[in-house]
């Protein structure tokens, strides 16, 4: 059985990496807001998230972990991102015993209002004062996702799943629209708490905005994490009170070189936690902090992120809902 199942992880490995790896390198890719993405636990730890993404969560990272899912879980969050623009998902899941786990998201992209400026605009008003351009009105572009996932485990040890998108970005000028898949894959290892994932996200037809096409920002991400610090199963100490993971992710996007994730996350009684982790060769992106409360059945999760010198750092907020 336990051949079986390496067998099974390295074929799906090879399908994801050959699915990643099958399309040039480009530099210019459609529906950027995708890239964004929305939980403050995976955030808070620099995107090192697609071996351990828990609960709703996962349907974001890595649809193979929602078996993690006992019952039913949801969580919402906002993201206050750059020049006003605000993201907001909702993500839920729901066991379905032996038929598996379903997932669905829901996320939306508010650009804001932007004042409309038009050439024939140009010039002074009645009274002197010079007009740029502004005609008066307004117009706001935005963009939404609607997914639905299933995963299951097939043992203790081994899990897959699949999301399907319906996803849309509408500039008011022109609008564009596609089906976008994710898949992905966790193998508890056996080995204390050591976890291995693969994930492809953001797979899918090139898209089509005026009279030019530009394909998906696609990525490939392979993720392993142990806990150090646990009550068991850890890599070096045990702790009744204290619990400290890490975790490390390979991102090999589809616009850019090879970037790497690092994070850490400390819990003391599974009810207090704070995190870190570091984003290597990105452009702006690079430390990130963030901490959580858990009580009973409800968490909150906040996050921050660094983006250098000229731009502002992001903030996200997490609320969810689990009962097991």
């Amino acid at each position: 059985m336990v051949a079986s199942i390496k067998k099974i992880t390295l074929i799906l490995l090879l399908i994801l990496s050959t699915v990643s790896y099958g399309f040039e390198k480009v530099g210019t890719t459609s529906f950027q807001f995708l890239k964004v993405m929305m939980s403050a636990r995976s955030t808070a730890m620099g995107g090192a998230y697609s071996s351990l993404a828990y609960g709703a969560d996962a349907v974001f990272w890595n649809p193979g972990l929602l078996p993690t899912v006992q019952r039913f879980d949801a969580e919402f969050s906002y993201v206050d991102y750059f020049f006003d623009i605000r993201h907001s998902s909702f993500a839920a899941a729901y066991s379905a015993g032996h038929w598996g786990t379903l997932g669905v998201q829901v996320l939306l992209t508010d650009v804001g209002e932007i004042e409309e400026t038009t050439v024939s605009a140009l010039g002074f008003n009645a009274d002197g004062t010079y007009n740029p351009g502004l005609t008066g009105n307004t117009f706001s572009p935005g963009a939404f996702v609607v997914g639905v996932s299933w995963a299951r485990a097939v043992t203790d040890q081994f899990s897959f799943g699949l999301t399907t998108k319906f996803v849309r970005e509408d500039l008011v000028a022109e609008s564009a629209s596609s089906l976008v898949f994710d898949g992905g894959l966790v193998y508890d290892t056996g080995y204390r708490s050591v976890k291995i994932s693969a994930t492809v996200r953001q797979f899918g037809p090139e898209v089509k905005f005026v009279e030019e096409k530009f394909p998906l920002p696609q990525t490939f991400n392979i993720g392993v994490s142990a806990y150090l610090m646990s009550p068991n199963q850890n890599m070096f100490r045990t702790s009744e009170n204290h619990k400290l993971l890490v975790a490390f992710d390979m991102v090999q996007p589809r616009d850019f070189d090879q970037q790497y994730n690092v994070g850490m996350e400390y819990g003391f009684n599974d009810m207090v936690f704070l995190r870190g982790g570091y984003k290597i060769n990105y452009d702006e992106e690079g430390l990130a902090l963030g901490m959580g409360i858990h009580l009973q059945n409800y968490r909150f999760d906040y996050s921050f992120n660094d983006y250098g010198e000229f731009l502002d750092g992001v903030h996200r907020f997490t609320l969810g809902l689990n009962f097991d």
